[in-house]
């Protein structure tokens, strides 16, 4: 049986990396009780599919795992275990039953949707915003390759400032094979840093 579980990833998981999120739902279905499927050989896995890594330090109401169970059981019992097993910082919105046959997770996003909150001031950004989506090309490094950021950026927009008074913007990013835009990289583009901002996963877009 294969299931699919949307979840949120919120402030208390926000510093536990892909790896780390792996095991950690490896974990809650062993205490859970439920009858998780491993891979065959001499190093069986566990047989969960993250739909798309989430950058160490992002909260995310939009993650999505597959994950297969030796036998069939009611999607009702299947989440109550769940939710009573998973640790504080992530929160199960549904599950589903998904075909065997269905191609994997990771080959089906097509882009993420993040919301960049400013956590200071910053200046000229309509401007700045104006830059980007005007430019041909932006070109950018990331461990040691050269890329263009541009193409990846599908849509970028202000939104209504934070409740603190802070600016806000939403970002559409391609997630490709080999190129996967990325936030950080979007705020230092504008010049301004990361490190003073708190981005939030709202969206994933699945292709056709």
């Amino acid at each position: 049986m294969r299931i699919r579980i949307f979840f949120s990833k919120n402030a208390a998981m926000r510093f536990t990396g892909h790896l780390d999120l792996h095991k950690t739902w490896e974990r809650i279905f062993r205490r859970a009780g439920l009858p998780l499927a491993y891979s065959q050989g001499f190093h069986p896995q566990p047989r969960l599919n993250l739909a798309c890594a989430l950058p160490l330090g992002f909260t995310s109401q939009a993650e999505i795992l597959d994950a297969w169970l030796e036998y069939p059981m009611p999607l009702q019992d299947v989440q109550i275990e769940l939710d009573r097993a998973a640790p504080p910082g992530i929160s199960i919105a549904r599950i589903e039953v998904v075909d065997q046959k269905e191609p994997a997770l990771q080959t089906q996003v097509s882009s993420s949707e993040y919301i960049i909150n400013f956590l200071t001031p910053v200046s000229e950004l309509d401007q700045k915003l104006s830059e980007i989506i005007s430019a041909e090309s932006i070109s950018r490094r990331w461990r040691e390759r050269t890329y263009d950021l541009r193409p990846l950026i599908e849509e970028l927009r202000r939104l209504p400032d934070t409740q603190a008074g802070n600016a806000s913007v939403l970002a559409l990013l391609a997630a490709r094979e080999g190129a996967t835009g990325r936030p950080e990289e979007l705020v230092q583009a504008l010049g301004f840093d990361p490190n003073l901002t708190r981005v939030h996963r709202s969206r994933l877009l699945f292709r056709e």
